[in-house]
């Protein structure tokens, strides 16, 4: 199974650039230019990972994080800028960023963030459906 990852960036060029080489590598990408727009994509599309430029128009990265923990906890986050500061790095961390790497990114650097945020997804909807499913028996006795 592919990895659905949602690239947040108004870079355009710099986001089809990244995209082209994600999907080389075997990655399955949305884009969106901005932070409307990749809540939408959240919303249409079951995106795995989320890397959002911290520095959008209309919705900025960190406040699309924070939508991101309202309505579906489990997808990870990587945070990704070019303008990176230490506050801006602790305050999406403290909001549940899987990470925050500063651009230009290293491609295999990402990918490596991105198969281990996809591992942190994986595992965590592992355990919720081994809990249901522990809940069912304890309910029916078996």
């Amino acid at each position: 199974m592919k990895v659905k990852v949602l690239l947040a960036d108004d870079e355009t060029s710099f986001a089809g650039a990244l995209k082209e080489r994600l999907e080389i590598r075997g990655f399955n990408v949305f884009i969106a230019d901005d932070g409307k727009k990749a809540l939408e994509c959240l919303h249409e599309n079951k995106i795995d990972v989320a890397v959002l430029d911290v520095m959008m128009p209309e919705l900025t990265g960190t406040e699309v994080l924070k939508e991101i923990r309202k309505t579906d906890p489990l997808v990870q986050v990587v945070l990704l800028t070019g303008h990176g500061t230490v506050k801006n790095a602790v305050e999406g961390m403290k909001l549940g960023a899987f990470d925050y790497l500063l651009k230009p990114v290293e491609i295999d650097s990402l990918c490596k963030k991105l198969n281990e945020a996809y591992k942190v997804k994986s595992d965590h909807e592992e355990r919720i459906k081994k809990a249901e499913i522990d809940l069912v028996i304890n309910k029916k006795g078996w």
